[in-house]
């Protein structure tokens, strides 16, 4: 159900595919225009919570990445928030072929400070 749904929601959509492809080639730039974009365009204040510090603003963007890799599962096992090691990650991504690469994907909140920051 939700895969027809989110689907649906970016089938018109070229960029959707654009942020697929960003994804897999590890452009963080590209990918990060896109959810700007997509921030700006669609998503309310109520939608990722006022207060940076809350947990929910992750929660929502994990929930959100999570619907745009719905594309990937015939190339990947999309897993979320699973133990592993001495904690869980939030989306992994397991290839289904030996020469594709593995992915995992942590949310943050980011405060006022750090965004002026490159990203390492």
């Amino acid at each position: 159900m939700f895969e027809n749904m989110v689907q649906g929601w970016f089938s018109e959509n070229d960029d959707y595919s654009d942020f697929i492809r960003a994804f897999l080639m590890g452009d963080i730039k590209a990918m990060n225009i896109y959810m700007n974009k997509v921030t700006l365009e669609m998503f309310g204040n109520f939608d990722a919570g006022k207060n940076p510090s809350e947990k929910r603003p992750e929660n929502f963007y994990h929930g959100f990445v999570l619907g745009l890799m719905v594309e990937l599962a015939d190339k990947y096992v999309v897993t979320s928030n699973r133990e592993s090691g001495f904690g869980r990650y939030d989306i992994m991504l397991e290839p289904r072929s030996p020469e594709d690469n593995a992915a995992i994907l942590e949310f943050k909140v980011q405060d006022g400070d750090e965004r002026n920051y490159p990203i390492p």
